[in-house]
């Protein structure tokens, strides 16, 4: 992937473990490919706000043979994703439920937690 794109995102988690991504999910085969002559492409100016330690981000791992050749890998993953997005009105209407049973008495209590 580009890492020099304004919309290249890079994590690295305590396990080791390192996400790479589009912010604007058009590399269906993140972390190796972005789409050839990406429209979206914009080259990064400045990294305003961001915190450089003194790690190196770890190296891309190989690809496997089948990036490029095999359409099933970005299916496999848009479905996923599918999944994921079509759980998420279900959990949000939970949550707000949980919210607004506490009412106010509820928020206080998070705020004052003094004389439990």
């Amino acid at each position: 992937m580009r890492q020099d794109c304004k919309h290249y995102q890079s994590r690295s988690y305590p396990s080791g473990d390192t996400m790479r991504k589009c912010s604007l999910d058009l590399a269906p085969e993140a972390p190796w490919n972005c789409p050839e002559n990406c429209s979206s492409y914009e080259r990064r100016l400045a990294d305003v706000n961001w915190r450089h330690g003194s790690l190196v981000t770890p190296p891309t791992p190989e690809p496997p043979p089948s990036v490029g050749e095999d359409d099933s890998i970005a299916e496999l993953l848009d479905e996923a994703e599918d999944i994921i997005n079509s759980a998420v009105p279900e959990v949000t209407a939970e949550v707000d439920a949980e919210r607004a049973a506490q009412g106010w008495s509820g928020r206080f209590r998070r705020m004052w937690p003094f004389g439990r």
